[in-house]
This record gives C-alpha cells, structure tokens and sequence, in this order.
C-alpha cells in the first residue's frame, strides 16, 4: 500500500508556503526535493562522523570510509549491476557521460566513426559527442521521433552502420517523459558489435531499473534527482569496457604508484575516482536510494502513472492548451505552451505566484525545442510526492494564464 500522506510527510519542504500559498513543487525534473532521512544523515556525518576517505587509519577515517563505500553496493543493488566494482562514482551523469566521452571513446573512435543520438537527448549526451566531432571528426547520427514524440527502437537500430561505434540514447525524455525502449536497442547493437550508453538520469527515478536485463554498456545517473543531494552521481560501466578505458581525472586514489618515470594505475572502479570524492554528497545519496527501494520503484512507478492518467484528462479539457510530446505510456512529465502568445517564462511566473514551481525555458534539449517548432516551454514534472489536488491546482492556474493572454 503506497501511503502518500505518509510519504509527504517525509518531506519538510513540501509543508511551507510559497507567495502566501501551500507550496506545489513540479519540478521535480530538474531536481527533486529531499526526504528527512537523507538530510539527517548528512548533518550527522558532518556533525559526528566526518572524515577523508581511503587515507587514514583512524576510527573517524574508517567509519567514513566505510560509509562511503557502502554506498557502491547500494548503488548496485538500485541497478541490479552483477558486482559492487561494476560502480563508478561521479557527481552526477553528466560528469559519468564525460568520463565516457573521454576514458573510453576518445581514444577508441576515429574521423568518419559514428555514434548514434536521438533528438530527445538533454545536452549532456550530445556536448560530449560534439567535442569528438570538433576535435576528431567523428561524425553524429541523429534519429528524429515522431511527432507525438515517441521513439521507436527499430529507428534507432536502423540509424547503426557500418562505421557506428557507440549508440548514446536517454531512457526517458526529460522534456517529454516519453519513454525509449533501450532493452530492444541493446540487444540489436549488441549483435552489431556496437556498445550502447544509456542516460538514465530521468529512467531510473521514475521505475524500477535492471541494467543487466537491460544489456547495455552504460547506464548513468544522477543522485539529485533521485531526491538525493547534487554533486551525487553514479555509472554502471560493463567490466569489458572499463578494461578498455584510460583515466579521465588525474590524482590520488586513482594510483597504485607515482615515480619520476611514470604512473601505474589502480584497478577500477578507483581507475576513475581521482582525487577527494563528494563524501558526505554519496553517502546522502546512498540514504535516498535505500528511500526509494524501501517506498519499492515499482509503486513509485504506479504512484506515478495514476498521476499522469488524471493530469492528461484533465489537460484534455483544455482546448487551448498545447502538450510537446503525447506519447502512450509518457512519464509524469508535461511541456505545455498555451494560444495567445503567453512565452514559457509568463506562465511559470503567474505559476509561481500560486505557489506552483515549474520550469521553463528549453530544459537543455534545444534540438528537440527545434523539433516541435517552439522556443521554450513550461514543464511541470511530478515526483513521488506529488497529489491529485496539485494537478487541480495546476490546471487552475493555467486557466488563468489562458485568461490573461486572452
């Protein structure tokens, strides 16, 4: 039984008021807002339990260190990876699309290689792979979605060639919540040879995930949406590629030995991890994902999905508002625009004033901006803790932006 009265209250911030109004925070798409466990692990470790890692044999030291990498595991059993060291720790996915960008295709691929991206990718899986098309001639495939903003996965497969060396695909659209089928992507690139990212910085936060069903090389995600703190993040990286891969950061902890002549590496997922790590920022993170898996994602997801079913029928009423992405079976996650010229950033400041946060603008996904033939638009995303009665109050609002603009 999913308690949502139960799960709210695990949460401060959604007990305040925003402009005199009970606060109805809908952008969860850009980062979620953090249950009390999470915060009060954090202020503990600070308080009482705060130390480097790896580098002392003290007790603070140890039980840091302990902590810490507690956290691989838990970020294991998330993903159902096969083994803790499968695990690489980052500050979140964008850093772990980098990290691959440079530690395993930069030194791989060739001028006229390919990868393969979708118009639904946020920049941070298509930058990266701009910076190997400036910098070596790699050549970028794009495969475009239908106008509902579906994509098919025998688009996807059809895009790889000869010459394709990587597939880069989101698991769920964070502009639309449309939602790609990677499994069938993986399992068609695999009997290609070709190795598949999965961005799963939206996917994972809306359902369960299972990366070794999944078959993919890859898989990236980032703890602040995961109602964990920013600066938190993970990838799962097969081991046959992490054999394959050079370092991306330089520094301690990555190093077995440093002498005048050379470096040799230590073994991964420590190959990858230089330097101080986001200590107190994973350990909160490892906090929200045992969170999530206590709640159970499976009910996360079904929470979820009777949020969306109402916020569509209740859209549907409403013949002058326009939705960018009508995908069956689409996420919780709604970019809207509305007739008479209201732009993105009107809505959401009559919005705010309600006490409703959303987004606006082209939540880092110009290229699919591009594609619907608009500028910007208001996302209101939904998250766990999300309500009926905050739909209700969504679309009240929006009655009176269709007024105004009127």
């Amino acid at each position: 039984m999913y308690d949502l009265a139960k799960v709210r209250a695990d949460f401060p911030i959604l007990s305040r008021e925003v402009n005199g109004k009970p606060l109805v925070y809908l952008d969860n798409g850009a980062s979620a807002q953090k249950p009390r466990v999470v915060i009060d692990a954090m202020t503990r470790m600070y308080e009482e339990e705060y130390s480097n890692v790896h580098r002392g044999l003290h007790f603070l030291s140890n039980l840091a260190t302990d902590k810490y990498e507690n956290v691989r595991a838990i970020v294991r059993r998330f993903l159902n990876a096969p083994n803790d060291t499968d695990i690489v720790f980052t500050t979140g996915s964008t850093e772990g699309i980098n990290l691959i960008s440079y530690g395993w295709a930069a030194p791989r691929l060739q001028a006229g290689d390919e990868i393969v991206l979708s118009v639904l990718e946020h920049h941070a899986n298509i930058v990266p792979w701009h910076f190997l098309r400036e910098r070596q001639g790699v050549v970028l495939k794009w495969v475009e979605p239908e106008a509902d903003g579906s994509l098919a996965a025998e688009k996807v497969v059809e895009a790889i060639g000869p010459r394709t060396k990587l597939v880069a695909i989101t698991q769920m659209s964070n502009v639309t919540g449309t939602r790609v089928d990677v499994k069938a992507i993986c399992a068609a690139a695999r009997a290609k040879g070709v190795v598949v990212l999965v961005d799963g910085s939206q996917g994972a936060v809306h359902g369960p995930v299972d990366v070794a069903d999944l078959g993919c090389d890859f898989y990236a995600i980032t703890g602040h949406k995961l109602y964990g703190p920013s600066g938190s993040g993970a990838i799962y990286i097969r081991p046959e590629r992490q054999a394959e891969m050079r370092p991306f950061l330089g520094g301690g902890d990555m190093i077995d030995t440093v002498t005048r002549e050379g470096v040799t590496y230590n073994s991964p997922p420590m190959k990858f991890e230089a330097g101080t790590p986001g200590i107190v920022q994973q350990v909160g993170m490892g906090v929200a994902l045992d969170y999530l898996m206590a709640l159970g994602m499976e009910n996360v997801a079904a929470h979820e999905a009777d949020i969306a079913a109402y916020a569509q029928a209740r859209f549907a009423g409403l013949n002058w508002l326009h939705q960018q992405g009508t995908a069956p079976g689409k996420g919780a996650i709604f970019s809207l625009t509305i007739e008479g010229g209201a732009h993105a950033h009107d809505i959401s400041t009559i919005l705010d004033k309600r006490g409703i946060a959303v987004r606006a603008g082209t939540h880092c996904a110009m290229p699919l901006m591009e594609f619907f033939g608009v500028s910007a638009t208001a996302r209101a995303s939904f998250g766990l803790y999300n309500t009926r009665e905050e739909v209700d109050a969504l679309v009240s609002a929006l009655e009176l932006c269709h007024e105004f603009f009127a």
